[in-house]
């Protein structure tokens, strides 16, 4: 009799370990879908209505949220930290909003002291001279990042990079806005997606002798293994802001690849090398196209582009690519 009980028991034990999913989703009994209950903390069976789970701890906020707006309202996190920052985002500021707790705006005596607590609360932030010049460089970065339409992955590592040589001691006799613009370049190209030097001229406070002595300083004392420029890289922007055919596009690669393979590329600018495919290529293509147009976007005179130009249809001939 007890040898049955026992057995009674522990096929009720069996049945027990057997009622779980054997999967999060398929019950194990009819093999229907598995529901959660954020209200009970239930985990049930849509189809038997088998319970599997009660009382689960919610990992999630205790409050509900409809909207976005309603969800960035309640939430008590703030932004991820970042290098474009001189604090990487981890202090507090004081509001320009000059309202009280419940949305009025405050007396005029109150703008007044509101307005030298933020002057003070800046004061503090960027309290010795280190601060002030990662502040500086920071915000040159992010304008001319801004500017020139990088996006956010390149301001960030351009961020990283200044950081290293200010911790390296790197900046003594060095301006912050070469030193900056350098680090913008540098960043660009890690990405792989180079700019004219020109166009970093461009938008910087700094002339482009000294961005290229900035940037072979920092590379050299950071040791920076940048890739050397590759000519296709800049067929995408100079293509899109001359608004060739696709089948140009096409054409300027062939170029490019049979110009790399005979060793034309070497020492010659990646930018006048691009520049000179497109236009060669839009003549192949029959499409109308001016040395000028090239040279404004490419940044090279026009003087490159055409010996480059000759250059490139001369080894592509010789090597009896076809004129489709």
């Amino acid at each position: 009799m007890m040898a049955q009980e026992h057995t009674q028991e522990r096929s009720i034990d069996e049945r027990d370990r057997e009622v779980k999913p054997a999967n999060d989703n398929t019950c194990p009994e009819c093999q229907g879908h598995i529901t959660q209950n954020g209200d009970n903390g239930e985990a049930t069976c849509e189809s038997c209505g088998l319970v599997f789970e009660d009382n689960s701890i919610d990992h999630g906020p205790e409050w509900r949220a409809f909207t976005s707006d309603e969800r960035d309202e309640k939430s008590r996190v703030g932004a991820p930290t970042t290098q474009l920052m001189h604090d990487k985002g981890l202090s507090t500021t004081i509001g320009w909003q000059d309202k009280d707790a419940y949305g009025q705006a405050v007396s005029g005596r109150k703008r007044a002291q509101l307005q030298r607590l933020r002057t003070w609360d800046e004061r503090f932030r960027t309290k010795d001279a280190h601060e002030r010049n990662l502040k500086q460089a920071l915000g040159e970065i992010s304008r001319m990042a801004s500017a020139l339409g990088l996006p956010e992955s390149v301001r960030e590592t351009a961020g990283v990079l200044y950081r290293r040589a200010v911790e390296q001691n790197l900046l003594p006799g060095r301006s912050i806005e070469g030193m900056s613009t350098a680090s913008l370049y540098a960043a660009a190209r890690q990405h792989g997606m180079p700019r004219p030097l020109t166009e970093f001229a461009d938008v910087s406070r700094v002339e482009k002798i000294r961005i290229q002595r900035a940037y072979r300083y920092l590379s050299r004392e950071l040791g920076l293994e940048i890739k050397p420029e590759d000519p296709t890289q800049y067929i995408p922007q100079f293509a899109s802001s001359l608004d060739v055919s696709d089948e140009a596009e096409r054409r300027s690669r062939e170029l490019l690849e049979v110009a790399t393979n005979n060793a034309v590329h070497s020492g010659k600018s990646p930018a006048g090398l691009a520049a000179a495919a497109l236009y060669a290529a839009t003549h192949l293509t029959n499409e109308q196209l001016t040395q000028e147009t090239v040279s404004e976007v490419a940044h090279v005179s026009r003087v490159t582009i055409r010996n480059r130009y000759q250059e490139l249809l001369e080894v592509y001939k010789e090597n009896d690519q076809p004129d489709r």
